[in-house]
């Protein structure tokens, strides 16, 4: 809705057509699906109208994208997380990935392993590409869609979990220097999984071990999304059937 693609596509046809590539590629492993929507008129010119509309989709076998096992490092970000009014993003939109590449860039030349990104206005946001979580006093908090965060399927899921676990949830703005007094901090997404955070601008969190909360909540999200959580097995779809 927000760029205006307009595909002949209902949600149950690309479902169907993101299996299919799947089963088209046979991986018998981890693999990482890319849908994208673009505009394919061969012009010319700035706009987003009268153009006409297309979609692809791909499947890559995929490994760790950050990692999940030992706990990373993160820097705060010099640049800041695009604003709501420049690019939306509530949107997937891969112009956006500008920002978040150069968040990338600067936080592993300056020896971090990932990037926290800020806001306009100083509060935590998010990971380069990835959704952001930190407990404190028992209490898991995840900044709001209004602090110009992609409202994540992966971060959705993890308050369900957290929720169902017993393990108190709250929506609020983030200081940054609350990242340093955390208890756990951990950064999610559909490439990133769940890997935490033990150190953020030289600073361990916590006692610069992956926390209790964090293992917790990790355990149920991967035993979900490979089909042997019950609670949860409509949120996986069968690839292949044998």
């Amino acid at each position: 809705k927000i760029m205006r693609i307009g595909l002949p596509y209902s949600v149950d046809d690309l479902a169907g057509i993101a299996i299919e590539a799947l089963r088209r590629s046979g991986y018998r492993e981890d693999a990482y699906l890319r849908p994208v929507a673009f505009k394919s008129s061969e012009i010319i010119g700035v706009r987003l109208h009268d153009l006409e509309d297309s979609f692809t989709v791909f499947a890559v076998p995929f490994g760790t994208y950050i990692d999940i096992d030992r706990g990373i490092s993160c820097g705060v970000s010099s640049w800041r997380r695009t604003d709501d009014n420049a690019i939306p993003a509530r949107g997937k939109i891969t112009g956006s990935y500008v920002n978040a590449a150069l968040a990338k860039t600067e936080a592993n030349e300056a020896g971090f392993d990932e990037a926290i990104v800020l806001n306009a206005d100083g509060h935590v946001s998010e990971g380069s590409a990835e959704n952001l979580f930190m407990v404190r006093d028992g209490v898991l908090v995840t900044p709001p869609g209004t602090d110009n965060i992609l409202e994540g399927i992966v971060r959705q899921s993890l308050m369900r979990i957290a929720e169902d676990e017993g393990i108190p949830v709250a929506i609020r703005q983030i200081d940054r220097t609350e990242l340093y007094i955390a208890d756990e901090v951990f950064l999610c997404g559909t490439g990133a999984q769940i890997s935490a955070v033990v150190s953020i601008d030289h600073r361990s969190v916590g006692d610069g071990q992956i926390g209790p909360v964090t293992t917790r909540i990790k355990d149920v999200y991967f035993r979900a999304v490979r089909g042997d959580e019950e609670r949860y097995r409509a949120w996986v779809t069968p690839v292949y059937t044998r």
